[in-house]
Parts: C-alpha cells; sequence; structure tokens
C-alpha cells in the first residue's frame, strides 16, 4: 500500500473517531460544546503535526541534502485529499446511528464543504511540520560538524604541519638534487670513510716510461768516455746487460 493511502485513511480514521467523541461528550455536556469542538480539532491537527514532522526527521536524516529529499508536499496533499473525503463520509454514515449525533448536515455538504476543511486540518499542519523536522535536523548536524571540528584542532594543527613539513623536505630535496650532493629525506646522510675515498681527488702523477732518455751514467765506460750515445731501450736488455747481469 502506498505511503500517502496509509496516511490518508489514518487521518481519516482518527478525524471520524474524534467526530463521534465530539458527538458523544456534546450529548453529555450541551454546555460545553465550544471547548470540546476546539479540542477535538486540536487533536486532528496535532496528530497530523507529529505524523509529518516524523516524515520530515526522516526523510532529512536519510537524505541530509535538500535537492535528494522525497516529495512530501504531494505526499501530503493526496492523504489529505483522501482523508478529507473519507472522512466526510465516515461521519455520514456514523451520524445513521440512532444513539450518536455526530453531523447534522448532508451527505452532499460532508463530502464537499466538510472534506475541504478537513484537507486543510490536515496538510497546513503537516507542511509546517515537516519543514520544521528537516529544520532542526539539518540544524542539528551541523551543530554536530562544528563540535568535531572544535574537539579537535590539535589533530588539524599537527595535519597541517605535517603536511608542511613534509613539503619542505621535499622542497629541500629537489633544491639539493640540483648541486652534487643527494638528500635523503627522514634520515641523516653521513659520509662514511669509502664514500670520502671515492669523493676525494684524484691525485695525480707523473708519467712513467719504459726508457730513459740520459743514460750516460749507465752506459758510460771507467775511463771517463762522454761521447753521446743513443738512448737505450729499458723495457730490452742488451747483450751486454745480460752478461753483466751474468
Amino acid at each position: 500500500m502506498n505511503a500517502w493511502v496509509v496516511r490518508g485513511l489514518g487521518m481519516a480514521l482518527i478525524h471520524v473517531f474524534v467526530r463521534v467523541i465530539l458527538g458523544v461528550s456534546i450529548t453529555q455536556w450541551p454546555l460545553q460544546g465550544s471547548a470540546l469542538r476546539w479540542l477535538a480539532l486540536l487533536i486532528v491537527v496535532f496528530v497530523a503535526l507529529i505524523w509529518a514532522g516524523i516524515d520530515g526527521i526522516r526523510d532529512r536524516r536519510r537524505n541530509p541534502e535538500p535537492e535528494d529529499g522525497a516529495d512530501l508536499t504531494m505526499l501530503w496533499l493526496k492523504a489529505a485529499l483522501l482523508g478529507g473525503i473519507v472522512a466526510g463520509v465516515g461521519s455520514w454514515l456514523a451520524n445513521l446511528i440512532p444513539s450518536l449525533n455526530v453531523t447534522q448536515n448532508s451527505f452532499f455538504f460532508e463530502i464537499t464543504s466538510g472534506a475541504a476543511f478537513t484537507v486543510l486540518l490536515i496538510f497546513v499542519p503537516a507542511m509546517l511540520a515537516v519543514f520544521l523536522g528537516r529544520f532542526f535536523v539539518s540544524r542539528e548536524s551541523r551543530k554536530t560538524e562544528k563540535d568535531r571540528g572544535e574537539r579537535h584542532p590539535t589533530a588539524r594543527g599537527a595535519g597541517t604541519a605535517a603536511g608542511a613539513a613534509a613539503g619542505g623536505t621535499a622542497a629541500a630535496a629537489v633544491a639539493d638534487d640540483e648541486g652534487y650532493g643527494q638528500n635523503y629525506p627522514g634520515q641523516a646522510y653521513e659520509q662514511t670513510a669509502d664514500t670520502a675515498v671515492f669523493d676525494a681527488d684524484t691525485a695525480v702523477f707523473e708519467p712513467v716510461h719504459n726508457y730513459r732518455e740520459d743514460t750516460s751514467d749507465l752506459d758510460q765506460p771507467q775511463g771517463g768516455d762522454t761521447a753521446w750515445q743513443d738512448p737505450v731501450d729499458l723495457g730490452k736488455r742488451t747483450t751486454d746487460d745480460q752478461r753483466r747481469g751474468e
């Protein structure tokens, strides 16, 4: 069964029940007729307020965004139309019972003017209750979010500081990469002995040759002959050198 049918029939049943109780009460206390009629009117309005208010609260909790909410206006409009007509017919039928004085109006009046008045008694309070229900739920949600933000300011500050530190570390790493070194975020970079050896400047040594340009001290005889001799390649030993070694 559709939701508007349930609400329409429910409000019609309540309206008929209240009118029956009102007729019996006026028969018992005829001088209190005005106060009893106002009391019956307030009961019907109060039920519409409570029922529609619950619908508004549930809808807003289920759909926090207003554009995603259900169309409760059409729901309660159809329910009010159904409830007004059914309540008029039910009141006229209840008046047929001899011991009940429910209404003195005709059947046509009950399904037209009487039904229109019942529609207003249902629809107007229902729309007011839906608005208030949604309003209070939205207000409660905003207040809850604000309280959560006030309870955890330290966590937010820590998160911001951590983000700034991470950004600074990344920036430092990029800046350092543009030079000759390398930065390791999160840990200290220590230069060990091995890395120092590799990073040290390479010593430049004089080239080593396999021969000597001036070999006069080797080839000069004991007699003191200082005549120029061709350079001897030390990589290859001559026959005289071999003999000397022997």
